[in-house]
């Protein structure tokens, strides 16, 4: 079982920066990949970004390129959402995910692919 821990939620005004933190209860060889999703009010849960094990390889969602950036410390069991120039339409409750995997380079971006989620921080972004 891995319980995972958000933090560094808030308001910020458009053009402003936040950083999210994910901290892993679990500190165990397995391997996990993990990912940030969002879900805005009357909307589905979408993935902003995910991560591989080895923390090599990434993806964004086309909507926050450019801006997110996904990393991790595995000393730490951690990962860290770094997002810049903010806009209104980035609000949302975001989410913490993690699964196990037997790949140290593979990331996946579907919530049903998650066995493992925080309980949300949210973000909102004012004009």
């Amino acid at each position: 079982q891995v319980h995972l821990v958000e933090s560094g939620g808030g308001s910020v005004q458009a053009g402003g920066s936040l950083r999210l933190s994910c901290a892993a209860s679990a500190r165990t060889a397995r391997k996990y990949a993990m990912a940030w999703f969002r879900q805005a009010p009357g909307k589905e849960r979408e993935v902003a970004a995910a991560i591989s094990w080895s923390g090599d390889n990434t993806e964004y969602a086309d909507s926050v390129g450019g801006r997110f950036t996904l990393s991790r410390d595995n000393t730490k069991a951690t990962v860290y959402l770094q997002m810049n120039s903010l806009k209104p339409e980035d609000t949302a409750a975001y989410y913490c995910a993690a699964r196990s995997t037997t790949s140290e380079n593979y990331y996946y971006t579907r919530p049903d692919q998650y066995e493992y989620w925080g309980q949300g921080t949210q973000v909102t972004v004012s004009p």
